[in-house]
Parts: C-alpha cells; structure tokens; sequence
C-alpha cells in the first residue's frame, strides 16, 4: 500500500484560494441565473441573490416567442459551423509551410513578418467594410465569416505546435514517397489534434459571441446572428396594441424588466457553448501549452 500524503498548511491555504476562485466565478453566474427567473419587482429591487425570488419564466417567454429569434439562432448555428471550419482549414494551410526553415520554404521571413505585422496592426473598421462592399458580400453570411477567417495568434499557436514535430517523421516520409499533402494530412494532422481542437474552440466562442459584425454588415434585421439579435432587444410597450392584448398578456409584458431579460439573454447565449465546451476541454491546456512552447 502506498503512503498517504500529509496535508500540511501550504495545501490548506491552496484548497481555501481554490474555493474563493471558484466562489468568485459561480458567484456571478448563479446570481444571473437568478434575476433571469426572478420576477421584476424583485430584481429591481436587488433581493435577488443566488436563488430566484417569486419564480417566473416570463423574460425567457419573450424571447422564444419570437419567429425572429429563432432563424438568428439558426445563422449563428450557420456561422459556427461555416466560420469554424474555414478557420481550422486556413490555419492548416497557413501554420505548415511557415513551421518549416528557411531553406525548405525560401519565402517563410516574409509571410513571418506579413502575418506578424497584420498582428499588431489589424485593418481599420472603414477599409474593411469599403472591401466587403466591393466584394459584394453585404448582408450575406460570408460577410460575418470571411473577415476574421485566419485569426494570427492561432496561426502562430499552431505553427509552434508543429515546430515540436519531430524532422525525423517528415524525412522517413519522403523516403517512402510521399508527398507534402500526405504528409500533411497523415503526419501533422493527427499529431496536432489537441492545438486544432483550441483554435477550434477559440473560432466557435469567436464568432459565437461577436454581435458587431453583423450590425455593421447584416442591414436586413432578419438576417442577424443571435449575438446581434439579442443586442438588439429591449423590453417596451406598445400602447397602440395594448387595446388587442388580454389583461393576463399585459400583466406578463409588463413582468419582465430589461435586467431579467438581459439575465435571460447571457444564459440562452451560452447554452451552446456550454454544450461544446465539455468535448474540446480535455485539449485545452495540452493544446495551448503545446502551441506555446517555442524551439
């Protein structure tokens, strides 16, 4: 049998930090959940804490029963998915050629600096929209996932993922004739899983909640994404329907409050992600510690 570890203080004061970190990441969140199941009164007047106070799921009524809604949710669906895929595509096809030294890929100091310099000096909002318009790519999907495409800090994540390849794969490769696509696709592919599955990650939480774009290049309100949408939202009444509503419609309309309603919007807006997350999580640390390290 082996010997049980003494817990000594040092492991005390570590277990009581690692509480409080934790208390003050819940915390917010809990309080959140809270206020968007707590009626208005209650929350405006900040009774709310962790625990919701005279129940009601009026804020997250108003929010499904809108036909809006729900197409916004599928084109943020579109956007994850098209937006995600393209990303990790791109960063492949743009991490491997500069992994290599100088005397295996001639032009790597220029694409290096290029990249570097896209890096720490990004397009300016108005060319960018001036080159999306020529593009014609105004109000379509393409505008909200072409942009930001290939992010430069995931390309050199994953470019220094490669670097820890080691030359020895490549070389016993071309021996048995294959060719740079193969090795590629049957080498450095499956290798670097871990660092794909983070850029993919960061691409999906990217483009997940980026609600400017689309307010910038979507002018038809029906073609939103949901962050969009929902920034959009604000609870208020419209006396001249008042006459056509029941009293129980005005009663729940008049329940919900912009604080219980945007508590609702956080928590609809990372039901997604908090789906995703649990299937990329175990290369997260791996992937970005791997990606980090630099020869």
């Amino acid at each position: 049998m082996g010997l049980k570890r003494k817990t000594t203080i040092s492991d005390v004061v570590i277990y009581i930090i690692m509480i409080l970190l934790l208390a003050l990441c819940l915390i917010p969140l809990l309080n959140t959940l809270a206020i968007s199941f707590s009626d208005k009164l209650s929350a405006g007047a900040g009774r709310v804490f962790i625990w919701p106070v005279n129940f009601t799921i009026n804020p997250y009524k108003e929010l499904l029963k809108d036909a809006a809604f729900g197409k916004s949710f599928l084109v943020s669906i579109e956007r994850v998915l098209l937006g995600g895929a393209i990303t990790v595509v791109l960063l492949i096809l743009t991490a491997y050629p500069i992994s290599k030294s100088p005397e295996h890929f001639r032009g790597k100091s220029f694409y290096m600096w290029f990249l570097v310099v896209l890096w720490l000096f990004p397009p300016a909002l108005i060319p960018s929209y001036v080159l999306v318009t020529k593009l014609h790519l105004i109000n379509t999907i393409w505008s909200l996932v072409l942009p930001g495409a290939l992010p430069i800090f995931s390309a050199i994540i994953l470019m220094n993922f490669y670097k820890t390849i080691p030359p020895s794969l490549e070389e016993a490769a071309l021996i048995d004739g294959a060719g740079p696509w193969s090795i590629l696709l049957k080498i450095f592919v499956p290798l670097s899983k871990p660092s794909i599955a983070v850029v993919a990650l960061w691409s999906i939480v990217g483009n997940w909640n980026d609600y400017f774009a689309g307010l910038i290049y979507i002018p038809n309100h029906d073609n939103w994404p949901l962050m969009t949408y929902i920034y959009s939202l604000s609870v208020s009444v419209d006396y001249q329907s008042l006459a056509n509503m029941s009293g129980k419609e005005i009663a729940q309309m008049m329940s919900v409050s912009n604080l219980t309603f945007n508590s609702a919007k956080v928590f609809i807006a990372l039901i997604p992600l908090l789906c995703v997350y649990p299937f990329l999580q175990r290369y997260f640390v791996g992937g970005i510690v791997m990606g980090a390290v630099k020869e």
